[in-house]
């Protein structure tokens, strides 16, 4: 199977939710079941498979969506093979996120297409696969799981409109506080809404119609106003970077070149003069 790539890991910060980014050219897969959802993207290549006794084709840029313990199969529709990126979420997983945000279900919610054609779907779920794969904070994994979610059950599992967002400025300046003190090590979204009482995606609602951010934005605004605040001290850019909780010099440079259009160097030698 020359050419073949895996990548097979489990997203801890989503709960019981395996993430799979595969190239196959050769893979043929035998009639099987999950016990839970199968969402994919496809993003390169087609696949071909067999699902409630029909065959689909699933081209770039769909989405396949298997309900739980459906059989279906997989083989590749192109001569390259197909190059997906796929999520297998545990019933738990996807019901304890449809239970907090109160959405009335009458049961297990399923999907009616086999293969789905939405951008917008698709694209959230490849970022938020790509958010997993480079190991983003779990406040950021989190929010965007719901969201992902949200979209996908509202619009194809004809699921109801979740309530909407409060206002509770006690709750909200409370997680201001508990990401300002840890900017390092920032807390989860399931932690921060544990902390100010309310569910997960209700808080990060609230907090969103508050500051006009979701939290892990905010907390990024955050980490880049203190390193402006070191910088015009005179600390080095590498050491700002470790200080104040970013994945390396670079990833500090890329966000603050986009946040103040210049370099993290150049502002502070500017501020040196």
């Amino acid at each position: 199977m020359s050419g073949e790539r895996t990548r097979f890991w489990r997203a801890s910060a989503l709960g019981k939710v395996e993430l799979l980014h595969a190239h196959y050219r050769e893979q043929r897969f035998a009639p099987h079941v999950h016990a839970g959802y199968v969402f994919t993207v496809i993003e390169s290549g087609a696949q071909r498979f067999r699902h409630r006794g029909s065959d689909h084709l699933a081209a770039l840029g769909s989405m396949v969506l298997i309900n739980p313990d459906e059989l279906h199969t997989g083989s590749k529709a192109h001569e390259q093979g197909w190059r997906y990126r796929a999520f297998y979420p545990e019933l738990e997983a996807v019901g304890s996120v449809l239970e907090e945000l109160d959405i009335a279900t009458g049961g297990l919610p399923g999907f009616a297409s086999s293969v789905l054609h939405d951008p917008q779907v698709a694209g959230h779920f490849v970022a938020l696969h790509q958010l997993s794969e480079r190991g983003a904070s779990a406040l950021e994994q989190q929010l965007a799981w719901r969201e992902a979610l949200l979209l996908l059950f509202r619009r194809y599992a004809r699921v109801g409109e979740p309530r909407p967002a409060g206002r509770e400025p006690l709750a909200v300046a409370r997680a201001r506080e508990l990401m300002s003190a840890r900017l390092i090590d920032p807390p989860s979204l399931d932690e921060l809404a544990g902390e100010v009482g309310l569910s997960p995606f209700h808080f990060a609602r609230t907090f969103r119609r508050a500051t006009g951010l979701p939290p892990h934005t905010w907390l990024k605004q955050r980490r880049l106003e203190q390193a402006r605040g070191l910088l015009s001290e005179g600390c080095a850019p590498l050491a700002v970077a470790m200080q104040l909780g970013f994945a390396d010099q670079s990833h500090m440079s890329r966000q603050f070149k986009q946040a103040y259009g210049i370099a993290p160097g150049e502002y502070r030698r500017a501020c040196q003069r």
